[in-house]
């Protein structure tokens, strides 16, 4: 089951100049600050940085679909003629990501929250 689009990842080259500029468009300051992510909470979005995403294939922003069962709807993408650009990973605290991108090049992306 898909939750909803409530995350979207913008691969950045200069996390401080990016953090500056989501702080000062966002009018709230990052509630995650590392060297690898920062992520802000603004209107009921999650908007993140990630300075590997260019390294990990990102060509622009990724919106990320909240699932239940990432592994499942990451099989059916698959099978629908996705191509892997980010098998599943845990990034912390049991929350898994990964991501694909279709037949047009466009990028998509999984999250799936850890259970309660």
């Amino acid at each position: 089951m898909t939750t909803g689009l409530q995350t979207i990842i913008y691969p950045v080259k200069d996390l401080d100049q990016a953090k500056a500029l989501f702080t000062a468009a966002l009018g709230v300051e990052p509630y995650a600050d590392a060297p690898y992510y920062v992520g802000f909470r603004a209107a009921g979005q999650e908007i993140g940085l990630d300075p590997n995403g260019h390294a990990k294939g990102m060509t622009g922003p990724v919106p990320y679909w909240h699932v239940s069962d990432i592994r499942t709807r990451l099989a059916a993408l698959l099978e629908a003629g996705a191509e892997t650009l980010q098998d599943v990973t845990d990034v912390g605290g049991g929350k898994l990501i990964a991501s694909v991108k279709d037949a047009d090049g466009n990028l998509l992306g999984l999250i799936q929250d850890p259970v309660a």
